[in-house]
């Protein structure tokens, strides 16, 4: 039988022209790990819906491929996917909460329609923090009203990271061959790094939010989760393209790329110039931490890299005391122009329903509150208020003119290395894209990692990067996990 355990896409793919294995047993082999290790033994409830059409889907790829039909790197591939990214079929979108329970979606969002099309086959829908973390303050990461809580299978005290808890914690236990989540603010890079697994934040306009439960049009975007760079390059290639529904997708006009693949290159560090951040951003971290991060640094100077440490932000300091009110008054202008949309048998359809029903059904709906779905509510919604736009300018201002933009240029950067999700905040902000990588372990198991943030659009250099430090030594571990009644 095909080893299924920390195999990449390609390894998939060849077995699949060798005739070792099919579609329909690559899908058969991932529900079995899901019922054995997601719903018994170690109960990591990354998985919050299969796809009752998933093993139709893969005798259809099969099939295709029989008849030399073949659509591409993910062809037969199984992908999961975040429950905040909607699909037309037999599976519910409900961005973890039991008020949209009995969503289902009347057309497939556009990354979805680019992945159906590239081949891939859609697993289910992964565990999330509901409402992608904006709920409730003191939520802890991953837990939703619909699902539960997902745990991180390196150790159930370790923190998961949020809010594509599910999709990270899927594929860190060889659940599914790739994931997507999605980002508003560190919602890949955290649960890329606390899983050990790569994850991609693309710059905004790269991959299409339409069909996408939003929580904020200023820095929301989807992105892909997998064990190794390739495979999280196959998948952002897939995903991307211009949509007439989402206007930020024009902005990608001129920096398209059909493969991200070909920017592999395991010479990519040498003679790469990377900034090193040190203001502001690595106060947070211990002894172990920073002494993992350094190890990191000598292996990038070995392998031809220059390193300018530091290469600080001069806006870094006044980015972190600034708090903006940007996602408060998107939500309640994105979220009600969603749930306005939605079928009429529905329970909510806006915002002020949302907090009615959550305060009607509390004992389901509030573990943790609901504080910043009230604050949110407590805007116009119209984005016209003065502070509303004065700190809309500010983000940009810290994170782009002043911050990113600024060091790159003073010190002729390629990218940007932070270690850990130091770098979440301001990459977010900018809607520049940002790129976590596995890096080791602590003493006690959790995963450590790094991430690289480029200017916008420059995914190719990240990925570059990114795979030419993957390649230096073997890094990531999978998980051992309890036993489950896997066959």
């Amino acid at each position: 039988m095909f080893q299924l355990e920390e195999a990449t896409i390609a390894e998939m793919q060849q077995a699949m022209e060798r005739g070792e294995c099919s579609s329909f047993e690559l899908v058969q082999q991932y529900l079995k790990r899901i019922a054995a290790y997601d719903q018994q033994g170690p109960k990591i409830n990354s998985v919050l819906e299969l796809n009752p059409d998933a093993l139709h889907l893969a005798e259809a790829s099969d099939a295709e491929r029989c008849a030399g039909m073949l659509r591409g790197p993910l062809h037969g591939i199984p992908v999961l996917l975040k429950d905040n990214i909607q699909t037309a079929d037999k599976m519910h979108t409900s961005a973890g909460s039991i008020a949209l329970a009995d969503h289902y979606a009347s057309e497939d969002a556009f990354l979805v329609t680019r992945l159906r099309e590239a081949g891939a086959i859609i697993l289910g829908k992964a565990n999330m923090t509901e409402w992608a973390n904006f709920m409730a303050e003191g939520m802890i990461a991953g837990y939703s009203s619909r699902g539960g809580q997902v745990l991180n299978p390196y150790g159930h005290d370790f923190f998961a990271g949020g809010s594509s808890t599910g999709s990270a914690v899927a594929v860190a236990a060889n659940l599914t061959a790739v994931s997507v989540g999605t980002e508003t603010s560190g919602s890949i890079i955290s649960p890329a790094i606390n899983n050990s697994l790569v994850g991609i934040k693309p710059t905004l306009g790269r991959i299409s939010r339409s069909g996408v439960i939003p929580l904020s049009h200023s820095q929301d975007t989807a992105g892909p989760l997998a064990r190794t760079v390739a495979d999280a390059a196959i998948l952002l290639g897939a995903m991307c393209g211009i949509d007439s529904k989402d206007p930020v997708t024009r902005c990608a006009a001129g920096t398209e790329v059909s493969d991200f693949t070909e920017f592999l290159d395991k010479s990519g560090l040498q003679g790469a110039r990377i900034g090193v951040p040190r203001n502001g951003f690595h106060d947070e971290l211990d002894e172990e931490q920073n002494e993992l991060f350094d190890q990191v640094l000598l292996e990038l100077a070995d392998a031809g890299a220059q390193l300018i440490d530091p290469a600080d932000i001069a806006s870094a300091e006044e980015l972190s005391r600034f708090r903006s009110s940007v996602l408060q008054h998107d939500f309640k202008a994105d979220i009600n122009a969603f749930l306005s949309k939605l079928p009429p048998q529905l329970p909510v359809h806006s915002l002020k329903e949302l907090i009615a029903f959550n305060e009607a059904n509390a004992d389901q709906a509030l573990k943790y509150g609901q504080k910043r779905l009230i604050a949110a509510e407590q805007t116009s919604g119209l984005l016209k208020e003065p502070k509303y736009i004065e700190d809309r300018l500010t983000d940009i201002r810290l994170s782009r003119t002043e911050g990113i933009d600024r060091t790159l240029e003073k010190h002729r950067l390629d990218a940007l290395l932070f270690p850990e999700t130091l770098g979440d905040t301001i990459a977010a902000k900018a809607g520049y894209p940002s790129m976590a990588v596995p890096a080791g372990y602590l003493q006690d198991g959790r995963p450590f990692g790094i991430m690289f943030v480029g200017a916008a659009f420059s995914e190719p250099v990240l990925i570059k990067l990114a795979y030419a430090f993957e390649q230096l030594r073997a890094r990531r571990k999978p998980p051992i996990l309890e036993k489950g009644n896997e066959q």
